[in-house]
C-alpha cells in the first residue's frame, strides 16, 4: 500500500483516504480470489432464491456476473453494527509507531480498521454506530449519512491527536459490554476491537459480559488485536530492557529472555480459554496482528455479513 507519510491525525480526510485506499485494495483483491461473489459492489443486489419472482432481476447484471441477483431495496438493507473501540493507554503502543501508517500502533491499525469496515457498511447502505471506551468514553447514535460517518471519522481522528503524547488509565471492558448490552437494539452486529490485556486480571468477568451481549441477540465480532511478536511471543533483542505499564506509567527493567517462557505460557493459557469460551457462546474471534494488515478484518466482516443477509 502507497505510504500516506507525513500523516495528520488532525485532518479527518487523511485518515479516511487511507481508510478508503485499504478498501479499494481490499477489493480489488477480491475480483482476483475466490471470495469474488461477495456482494461488496453490488450494494443494491442481493442474490436471487429459486421461486421468486423474476420481476426485480438485473439482467445486465447477470450479463456481466453469469449470477441472478435481483434488486434489494433500501428496507431490506436494514443491518445495524455498532464498532467498539478499546482507546486505553497499551492499545497506543508501539508508541515509536504512533505516527507509522505501514507499520501502525494498535489504535492506528484499529482506526483505520474501523474507518474502513464503515466504509465498506456505507456501500451496503447498512447504519453504523461507534463507542470508544477510555477516560472519556464516547457513544454515538446509528446512522448511515454522509454527516454520520464524516463526524466518527473526526472523532477518531481527534483521539488519534489528542492520546498520542499520553497514555490513559485503566479502564473496564467488561462494565463497557454490559452497558452495550442494555443500551444497543437488539438484534445488531457488534464488532470490537481491544487487545484485551486489561481482562486477562479477571477473564471470567469478561467472558459473562460476551454471554451477555449475546442474550441480546447480538452477533458478537471480537478482533484480539496484538503485535504478535512482542505481545505474543515476547520475542525481545537479547540484553536488559526498561518496560513501562502504558496504563499506569510504571516501570520496570528486566531481561526479556528471563521470563519469556513464562510470559508465553501464561498468555497461551489466556489465548486457549478465549478461543474455547467464544466457540462456545458462538462469537466469532479473530487474532490480528497489527503487521499482517487489513484483509483479514475485512473478509471477515464480509463472511459474517453474507451469513446474517
Amino acid at each position: 500500500m502507497q505510504s500516506l507519510e507525513p500523516f495528520h491525525y488532525r485532518d479527518f480526510e487523511q485518515l479516511e483516504l487511507l481508510a478508503k485506499q485499504v478498501v479499494e485494495g481490499f477489493i480489488t483483491g477480491l475480483h482476483k480470489s475466490p471470495f469474488h461473489g461477495f456482494s461488496v459492489e453490488f450494494s443494491e443486489h442481493r442474490i436471487y432464491n429459486p421461486g421468486e419472482s423474476i420481476r426485480n432481476i438485473d439482467w445486465k447484471l447477470f450479463a456481466r456476473t453469469d449470477r441472478l441477483y435481483t434488486k434489494r431495496y433500501e428496507e431490506e438493507t436494514n443491518l445495524r453494527c455498532r464498532i467498539l473501540l478499546d482507546t486505553s493507554g497499551s492499545m497506543f503502543y508501539p508508541r515509536e509507531r504512533m505516527r507509522q501508517v505501514e507499520n501502525p500502533s494498535k489504535f492506528l491499525f484499529s482506526a483505520t480498521a474501523t474507518l474502513a469496515l464503515m466504509n465498506l457498511l456505507k456501500r451496503q447502505r447498512d447504519a453504523v454506530a461507534l463507542s470508544l471506551f477510555g477516560r472519556e468514553d464516547f457513544h454515538s447514535q446509528v446512522g448511515s449519512t454522509y454527516q454520520h460517518h464524516k463526524a466518527l471519522a473526526t472523532k477518531l481522528s481527534q483521539i488519534l491527536e489528542e492520546k498520542s503524547l499520553k497514555g490513559e488509565e485503566q479502564v473496564s471492558l467488561s462494565d463497557q459490554l454490559h452497558l452495550m448490552a442494555e443500551r444497543t437494539e437488539r438484534r445488531s452486529l457488534i464488532i470490537i476491537f481491544s487487545d484485551l490485556l486489561e481482562v486477562q486480571d479477571d477473564p471470567q468477568a469478561f467472558l459473562d459480559a460476551l454471554q451477555h451481549l449475546k442474550h441480546g441477540k447480538h452477533e458478537v465480532v471480537l478482533f484480539h488485536t496484538l503485535d504478535r511478536e512482542t505481545e505474543t511471543d515476547f520475542d525481545f533483542q537479547s540484553g536488559p530492557h526498561k518496560f513501562v505499564d502504558l496504563e499506569t506509567g510504571q516501570e520496570l527493567r528486566l531481561n526479556p529472555a528471563d521470563i519469556q517462557g513464562a510470559y508465553q505460557e501464561q498468555m497461551n493459557a489466556f489465548r486457549d480459554l478465549l478461543r474455547r469460551k467464544c466457540l462456545q457462546y458462538r462469537i466469532d474471534l479473530h487474532e490480528v496482528d497489527v503487521k499482517d494488515g487489513y484483509s483479514k478484518v475485512l473478509q471477515s466482516y464480509l463472511l459474517k455479513r453474507k451469513k446474517l443477509y
